[in-house]
């Protein structure tokens, strides 16, 4: 099956980068919403454009193929703009958890070999403690930093092209370090381009509205994230959780798909107003990290109608 109908790219190929499909996108769905947040939009032919900047910045300050960047940053456009840059230069991503402690994010920071390092506000205020140790040169995703913003770092010019192979490192995924230090699990294009290919069968596409309130330091979060933009759908972002936002949302913009841990199940479920809220636009909604109660599955197949997908993997 095509991504869509018109487009030259099937994915019945055995290889296709999500960077190349959002080149698809841009030429072929130009004015379709690509990424939401908040009151600021981004169709994909302007996502396309940004990553552009952002790659072409990459090269500008001597990054090559193969090297790596680390975000540490709650979610947000510029968060999935820089994302998918990194990867249309050739480079690794190593997102961070902002939850850890300084002293980790050191440790993981020098452990992915990152050559930048992407944070907001709060991240950096929280390693101004060790910013004596971090000896790669620190950006403000949110602009929080006046000479190291990221509006400003962004290139003028395309970037040089390079050709991306099923080898080439995608992304460093660290575990939780719940018995040790963490430790970082590496992907592939090859493996990233597998999520995609499954998409359709939990019903990504071209017209689906994922809500996504899950951190991308996640993997968790990635397995919903890459099948949503690699099919052309449209992706809201949350940068913190919040139940009753969240219905609000899911009801504005009629997602289709979401991807929630079981806590976040539980504060949507337990509002007296749920029932409130149009959620009939839902297809699949998904689980994982954690245990999933069968009293708060009853509940959510009860009253959130909509197939439900859960699994719990502690690599999540």
């Amino acid at each position: 099956m095509s991504v869509s109908a018109d487009y030259p790219i099937t994915l019945e190929s055995p290889f296709t980068t999500l960077p190349e499909l959002l080149a698809l996108h841009a030429q072929h769905r130009a004015s379709h919403p690509a990424l939401i947040q908040d009151d600021r939009q981004l169709t994909y032919a302007e996502l396309d454009a940004q990553v552009n900047r952002a790659a072409a910045a990459l090269q500008r300050d001597g990054l090559q193929p193969g090297d790596s960047i680390a975000i540490c940053a709650a979610n947000s456009i510029p968060y999935a703009i820089l994302f998918l840059a990194a990867l249309r230069a050739g480079m690794v991503v190593a997102p961070l958890a902002p939850s850890s402690t300084p002293d980790s994010l050191i440790t993981m920071l020098g452990d992915s070999a990152a050559k930048l390092f992407f944070v907001d506000q709060p991240v950096d205020q929280a390693l101004q403690a060790v910013a004596s140790r971090i000896e790669v040169p620190l950006l403000s995703l949110d602009d929080s930093r006046p000479e190291a913003g990221f509006s400003q770092w962004l290139g003028n010019t395309p970037p040089s092209p390079v050709a991306l192979t099923p080898d080439t490192l995608f992304n460093v995924i660290y575990s939780s370090g719940t018995t040790g230090e963490p430790k970082g699990i590496v992907h592939n294009h090859l493996m990233r381009w597998s999520h995609i290919q499954r998409g359709l069968a939990f019903g990504y596409g071209p017209d689906c509205v994922t809500l996504m309130s899950t951190p991308l330091y996640s993997n968790t979060t990635l397995v919903s994230f890459l099948p949503t933009i690699g099919l052309g759908g449209t992706l809201v972002l949350m940068g913190k959780f919040d139940a009753r936002k969240y219905l609000e949302l899911a009801q504005e913009h009629g997602a289709t798909h979401t991807m929630l841990v079981p806590v976040q199940y539980q504060r949507i479920m337990a509002r007296e107003d749920f029932d409130q809220y149009d959620l009939s636009s839902f297809k699949v909604k998904f689980s994982t990290s954690a245990p999933f109660h069968g009293e708060l599955k009853a509940d959510i197949l009860a009253r959130w109608h909509a197939g439900l997908a859960a699994w719990w993997s502690s690599m999540a």
